[in-house]
């Protein structure tokens, strides 16, 4: 069953509402390999390593019913399947970056 957030079940805080749409591991690297542009399935998988289809197809339903990822479906034998980023999958991308910029500060500071 694909998890659309309506907008009443929202919470109050924009920071729990910003972790209930993205705060999945695999939701936040599926937001960083399309960051770039517009990647299908099997590229995804691949670049995420260890994840099972069954919870990448989920995560993608799912980030798909909250606005953030397109799906695009070509009409063809055997089909194929993009994704990419909505627009407002894009606004996420200066969050990305400071996760990106503070992981690689407290790298530094373990090294």
């Amino acid at each position: 069953m694909i998890e659309q957030t309506e907008r009443k079940d929202l919470p109050d805080c924009p920071v729990e509402t910003t972790l209930m749409l993205i705060g999945d591991k695999w939701k936040v690297l599926i937001l960083r390999d399309l960051m770039p542009g517009t990647k299908r399935f099997g590229e995804l998988k691949k670049s995420l390593g260890n994840v099972s289809q069954k919870v990448l197809t989920a995560q993608l339903r799912t980030m798909e019913a909250n606005g953030l990822v397109n799906r695009k479906v070509y009409a063809e034998v055997p089909p194929k399947v993009e994704y990419s980023l909505t627009e407002l999958g894009q606004s996420l991308k200066p969050i990305l970056e400071a996760m990106q910029n503070w992981g690689e500060e407290y790298k530094s500071h373990k090294n």
